[in-house]
């Protein structure tokens, strides 16, 4: 997981001056397509796509009323590392650090997935269990109109975020085909 979150670091901070939603990160990357809501990037070293998006709404519960609180960048990507035959790789930062041991959920068309979430630094960022999964959660999101997916932060405050999917299988499609 190490591994994953070095590389997580890098895409959120990549993907924050890229899409607009953060002005000062260090990354050597591209945006090089933006279709509709999905942006694809191409860092150059080492080879890598990917396709990221922020949630087009946010809600924040405690004790079940709505509040207001602060959060860093929130994004959905799917990546892929060809060099380390890595196809279609799902990860989320919440902006936020989550719950200990907490899992994280994804609805997409009347279906769940969980999504693990990281430990230490890495408790920002969850991941699907396996490629097996992702394929599953990816598929679902080429069908899906969006995907909420909702957390719980170490705070005890219960996120839920509204990602659109349009553009999504578009972006997909570029982010592979420039990774092939």
């Amino acid at each position: 997981m190490s591994m994953q979150l070095a590389r997580a670091a890098g895409l959120a901070a990549a993907v924050a001056v890229g899409i607009g939603i953060a002005g000062t990160a260090a990354a050597q990357n591209e945006r090089v397509a933006v279709h509709t809501d999905w942006t694809v990037f191409t860092p150059s070293d080492p080879r890598e796509c990917y396709i990221a998006s922020p949630p087009t709404a946010s809600v924040a519960r405690r004790g079940g009323e709505v509040v207001q609180v602060d959060r860093g960048e929130i994004l959905l990507f799917v990546s892929f590392r060809p060099q380390e035959n890595v196809e279609n790789e799902v990860s989320f930062t919440s902006g936020y650090p989550f719950r200990e041991g907490s899992t994280v959920t994804v609805e997409v068309n009347g279906q769940t997935f969980t999504m693990q979430t990281g430990t230490g630094e890495g408790n920002r960022w969850a991941w699907t269990a396996s490629p097996e999964e992702d394929a599953r959660l990816v598929a679902a999101f080429r069908g899906g109109a969006e995907a909420k997916i909702t957390g719980t932060s170490s705070r005890g405050t219960t996120t839920e975020d509204t990602f659109s999917l349009m553009g999504f299988t578009a972006a997909l499609g570029d982010a592979a085909g420039r990774c092939s």
